[in-house]
């Protein structure tokens, strides 16, 4: 299930896997809003020579990042470096940035909720809900989100 998740405003591409019971994080997306880029590109380039630095220090976390196919810019599903939870707080404690703690604290939050949901279902439509709200969404377009 590809998700949206939402921090200071911005967009964080997110995936949970069923599989493993867990969410994937976009690091790009996250190297994004923490070091403040101006472009996408610029975050990638960052997150490209912290993980050489990071490689070469012999972090595992790193070593351990899978790639899933997540939605691009261009709206295509490209291959992105994701991190779940636990690897992504390693990620951002490599990351000078007076951001890094709200984020984590963000990061509580998501998965606090996430727990929530698998115990309350009904949390998760209610969510979903308020999410497409602060996405600008139409009272209609959700309604018909909803039912179908």
């Amino acid at each position: 299930m590809s998700n949206i998740k939402l921090f200071e405003s911005k967009k964080v591409r997110s995936l949970w896997s069923e599989e493993e019971n867990k969410w994937y994080f976009s690091i790009v997306d996250v190297v994004e809003i923490l070091t403040s880029q101006l472009t996408h590109q610029g975050a990638r380039n960052y997150w490209k020579v912290l993980k050489s630095r990071l490689l070469n220090e012999g972090n595992q976390t790193v070593t351990n990042c899978n790639r899933l196919k997540l939605v691009a810019e261009d709206g295509k599903m490209r291959e992105t470096d994701v991190a779940d939870t636990e690897q992504l707080l390693r990620i951002i404690q490599s990351i000078p940035s007076p951001k890094a703690e709200p984020f984590k604290q963000w990061l509580a939050k998501v998965g606090n909720e996430r727990i929530q949901e698998i115990s309350d279902p009904s949390q998760s439509i209610d969510r979903a809900r308020e999410n497409w709200q602060k996405l600008g969404r139409s009272e209609k377009w959700i309604q018909q989100r909803m039912t179908g």
